[in-house]
C-alpha cells in the first residue's frame, strides 16, 4: 500500500506538470494534495513498517517530536488544501464566467504560500506553549507520535496546550468543514438550476472526487481530534485511516473518475513511447 501511495500521487503530479492542458487551479491544487499526501505517509508507514519487522520498536524524543510536528503540519495542511478545492469548484461551476479572472495564478500562489505558513505556525505552537518534558513512562500506545498521545507521557501542567489543541481542532478541522458544507450547499443550488441534464451530470462528477476524499480525510480526523482530552486505545486504529488510508485512495479517486487525467495520461505514454 505504501509503494502504490508514492506511485499513485507521483503519478498524478507527474501527469499534470507534462501536460499543459491540466495547467489550471484545479489541477495545481490537486498537485499540491498529492504532495501533501506522499509526505504525510512518508512520515510514518516507513517507520511503522520497520516496526513490524524488528525486535526494537524504539524512536528517540528528537524522532519523535519531529515526527509529530511533520504530522500535524501536513494535516493541517490538508484540511486548509481541501477547503480551498472546495471554493475552487464553487468558482468554476456557480461563476463559470469569471473563473479566469478570480483563480488567477496569483490568487493560487498567495493560497498555497498562507496555507503552509499557516500549517507551519500552528504545529509548532503547541511547543512554544510548553515544551514537552517526558516523566511518565516511555511506551507510546500508538503505532505512530500522534500528538494527542505523545501529551499522555508528559508531565506538568498541560491545561494550556490542551485547550490550544481543542481550539486548533476548532478552527482547523470544524470551521473549513462548515466553508466545505456551506459551499456544496451553494454547488448543489447552482447544479439544480442547469437545464440540461448532461451538464448537471458533469457538474456533479467534477464534484464527486473531491467530496469523497473530503468524507474520508474530515470523518476519521473529527472522530480522533474534536473534544478528545486523552487519546484511548481504540482510535488508534481510526488515526490509520487518514494516515495510510486515505493518502492511498486519493490518486484513485482522482484518477479514475477524471477523464482528462486519463487522457492526459495517454497522451504522455503515446509521446514518450514515439521517442
Amino acid at each position: 500500500m505504501y509503494i502504490l501511495t508514492i506511485k499513485g500521487n507521483s503519478f498524478l503530479v507527474i501527469t499534470v506538470i507534462l501536460s499543459p492542458q491540466l495547467h489550471t487551479p484545479m489541477y495545481y491544487f490537486l498537485c499540491n494534495l498529492s504532495f501533501i499526501d506522499c509526505c504525510f505517509t512518508s512520515c510514518t508507514v516507513p517507520k511503522m513498517l520497520y516496526d513490524i519487522i524488528s525486535n526494537m520498536r524504539t524512536i528517540s524524543v528528537t524522532g519523535c517530536l519531529v515526527q509529530m510536528t511533520f504530522n500535524l503540519s501536513l494535516g493541517i495542511a490538508e484540511c486548509l488544501l481541501l477547503a480551498v478545492m472546495a471554493y475552487d469548484r464553487y468558482i468554476a461551476i456557480c461563476s463559470p464566467l469569471y473563473y479566469t479572472i478570480i483563480m488567477s495564478r496569483r490568487l493560487c500562489g498567495s493560497i498555497t504560500v498562507i496555507m503552509w505558513s499557516g500549517s507551519i505556525i500552528f504545529s509548532v505552537i503547541p511547543a512554544f506553549i510548553r515544551p514537552l518534558v517526558f516523566c511518565q513512562g516511555n511506551r507510546i500506545n500508538h503505532f505512530t507520535c500522534e500528538i494527542l498521545v505523545v501529551l499522555e507521557l508528559a508531565c506538568g501542567d498541560l491545561s494550556a496546550t490542551k485547550l490550544f489543541m481543542f481550539v486548533q481542532s476548532f478552527y482547523i478541522l470544524l470551521l473549513p468543514l462548515l466553508f466545505i458544507v456551506v459551499t456544496y450547499i451553494c454547488i448543489i443550488y447552482s447544479i439544480l438550476k442547469i437545464n440540461s441534464v448532461l451538464g448537471r451530470s458533469k457538474a456533479f462528477s467534477t464534484c464527486a472526487s473531491h467530496l469523497t476524499v473530503v468524507i474520508m480525510f474530515y470523518g476519521t480526523s473529527l472522530i480522533t481530534y474534536t473534544g478528545q482530552a486523552t487519546f484511548s486505545s481504540s482510535l488508534k486504529y481510526i488515526a490509520l485511516s487518514y494516515a495510510v488510508l486515505t493518502p492511498f485512495f486519493n490518486p484513485l479517486i482522482y484518477s479514475l473518475r477524471n477523464k482528462e487525467v486519463k487522457d492526459a495520461f495517454k497522451k504522455i505514454l503515446i509521446k514518450y513511447n514515439a521517442i
